[in-house]
């Protein structure tokens, strides 16, 4: 979907933590794409699933063409209803947790939405050269957008614009009932009620449907015809001009004009009604003058009001594909911190007065403070007047303070910013706790979303095989040494801690292969310390470094657990590179106790022994 000509440009916008993994995964195929940057789609597949036990196999099978690159992120939109951890498909027997399923393949971040949740993402991107208009009316401006299409199923969904972009509807309208609007669609209904007692639009306007129609429409007009499938009844019609296969269509187009009706008139969708899907762009240039727009404008009172309502087919290669780089790429950004009202304040703030600038301030820096604190605390803490708190909610287009704190407490609903929050001279104690620890936990939430999973599993391989585990640390970091060595301790490894570099350089001369080190450095540049990892590996042992990446440590060890956070060195704050390294020992330490690697204990011993150490 990119050609060399970008080249330059994608080299400029390629995302920083690599590609992106994304999927539309129907009943009958699943669509794969890398995404490189933004808008740029690469390695597109399209696999039959048939071919495949399970959603694993399947994106496995896609990711052994692309072994040179490591992913972290991924989105799938799939053809069920999704609700909770469980995935169970309705017309496909596969089932998997989306944890599970993102354990496997080692990444940070699975996201796994609706099929046409992701089609109506992709809507307000899609350029007049991605459509074709059917019959007349024109879009409404910032208004309401719906979204259906017949593949294997009829999937319903529909955009609704707000003030900072869009909100997507996860429905499942195709189940509605349905209701025919004439003699032979009545017959077609008494037809499928023999298999059905509950027909759904979903059960006749898909292509399943189309060959349900197709069995009825032959009984009712006496007519014997051999079995045929979808794409078959579209062959028939459009290229052989089969009489019954014609009707067929003629009566499938009108059906998706009356569900589109009413679609429109439930939602409102001045916006447009959308065609998608893997039937209707087959039928090409016949859709345009089918039953489809006389039907959807037959609405007794309201066909003027449908009259003025646009619609379109979705003739892009894709389309769900865009809607899920555009959720994944929203959900990484207020995951990582970003928030959109924050963003727009900071982005704004040289456009304000000085006084307002302080309140912007104010909201940076302490956005809890600003949410639950009336306007005299906001304006005192400020140093302003309480008018110029309101003159800097209008300034952002918001009423006033009240409609301000609305629109923010939801922006920050189930996440702490990720942003550092200075400790200044004249905080109470209260407001540096809570400094501390919203910075703390802003950095640990951040560095859970940056995990990388298979560097940690062989980090476990390693400790669990060792004759012998020696930290290396010197400074701050030789409390985390001491914690480690307590714990790996307790699994019976002869285990020893380090902090002076006299001492690990002449421990690391003594040691051979199946030995391990775990060398801990916030820095990763300290020469006594690279010196003693050089002699380890030198001596054959293998060495875990807890540092950040990219450090002359990390280059030099077997494995890098990766500890990226900078400390501000010009105001007091809480070590939390510390806190880091702490928790990937407990990390580890978990791992090991889930091993069942104990050397002399039994595995049920084992884990009881490292519970009990946890609990005392």
């Amino acid at each position: 979907m990119t050609n060399l000509a970008d080249s330059a440009k994608l080299s400029r916008t390629a995302f920083a933590d690599g590609p992106r993994l994304l999927a539309d995964i129907g009943a009958t195929h699943a669509r794969l794409a890398l995404e490189t940057a933004p808008g740029a789609f690469g390695s597109v597949r399209v696999l039959r699933c048939d071919d495949f036990e399970g959603i694993v196999p399947l994106l496995r099978f896609y990711l052994a063409g692309h072994e040179g690159i490591t992913l972290h992120h991924a989105a799938l939109a799939v053809a069920n209803p999704i609700n909770g951890d469980q995935v169970r498909m309705t017309n496909r027997a596969w089932e998997f947790s989306t944890d599970a399923v993102r354990r496997e393949l080692g990444l940070h971040t699975l996201l796994i939405v609706n099929d046409f949740t992701a089609l109506a993402m992709a809507l307000p991107g899609l350029q007049p050269d991605d459509l074709m208009q059917v019959g007349q009316g024109t879009a409404g401006a910032n208004a309401v957008v719906g979204v259906l299409g017949p593949g294997t199923g009829l999937g319903v969904s529909a955009v609704i614009p707000t003030v900072d972009g869009f909100v997507t509807l996860g429905s499942e309208g195709g189940h509605m009932n349905f209701a025919p609007a004439d003699e032979r669609e009545f017959a077609i209904l008494q037809y499928a009620w023999k298999e059905w007692s509950h027909v759904s639009n979903e059960r006749l306007i898909s292509g399943p449907g189309m060959e349900i129609i197709y069995r009825a429409l032959a009984q009712r007009n006496g007519v014997k015809a051999a079995p045929r499938s979808s794409p078959d009844i579209i062959t028939g019609a459009l290229e052989e001009r089969d009489p019954l296969c014609l009707e067929v269509l003629d009566c499938f187009s009108g059906m998706l004009g009356g569900a589109a009706a009413n679609l429109a008139v439930t939602l409102g969708a001045f916006g447009g009604i959308f065609i998608g899907g893997g039937i209707v762009p087959r039928m090409g240039e016949w859709f345009a003058k089918s039953s489809f727009r006389a039907r959807f404008e037959a609405k007794g009172r309201f066909s003027d009001y449908l009259s003025s309502i646009p619609t379109y087919v979705i003739t892009t290669p894709h389309p769900a594909l865009r809607g899920v780089a555009t959720i994944l790429s929203e959900h990484l950004r207020g995951r990582s911190g970003a928030n959109t009202l924050m963003e727009r304040i900071a982005h704004l703030q040289h456009e304000l007065t000085p006084a307002e600038q302080r309140v912007a301030n104010l909201v940076l820096e302490q956005p809890r403070l600003v949410l639950n604190e009336p306007i005299a605390e906001i304006a005192r803490f400020a140093d302003v007047s309480q008018p110029t708190v309101i003159r800097f909610c209008r300034s952002l287009g918001f009423l006033g303070l009240a409609d301000f704190k609305l629109k923010f407490a939801s922006s920050l609903t189930g996440a702490i910013p990720v942003r550092h929050s200075q400790v200044r001279t004249g905080d109470s104690t209260h407001d540096l706790s809570a400094k501390v620890i919203d910075n703390t936990v802003s950095a640990i939430l951040k560095f859970r979303d940056q995990l990388d999973v298979r560097s940690i599993d062989r980090a476990i391989e390693l400790v669990s095989k060792a004759n012998r585990v020696e930290f290396y640390a010197m400074g701050n970091s030789r409390v985390v040494a001491l914690d480690g060595q307590h714990k790996f301790f307790r699994f019976r490894i002869p285990t020893s801690a380090y902090g002076d570099s006299h001492l690990f350089t002449l421990a690391a001369g003594l040691l051979k292969a199946g030995d391990v080190v775990i060398a801990i450095s916030n820095s990763g540049r300290l020469p006594e310390l690279l010196e003693a990892v050089d002699a380890a590996r030198a001596a054959g042992a293998d060495v875990i470094a807890i540092t950040s990446s990219g450090s002359p440590l990390a280059k030099r060890a077997s494995v890098c657990l990766a500890v990226d956070h900078t400390e501000d060195s010009t105001t007091f704050l809480s070590m939390i590179s510390r806190m880091l390294q702490l928790l990937l020992i407990d990390i580890v330490s978990v791992g090991l106790s889930l091993d069942g690697g104990g050397k002399e204990l039994g595995e049920a011993d084992h884990r009881r022994m490292m519970i009990s150490h946890l609990d005392s």
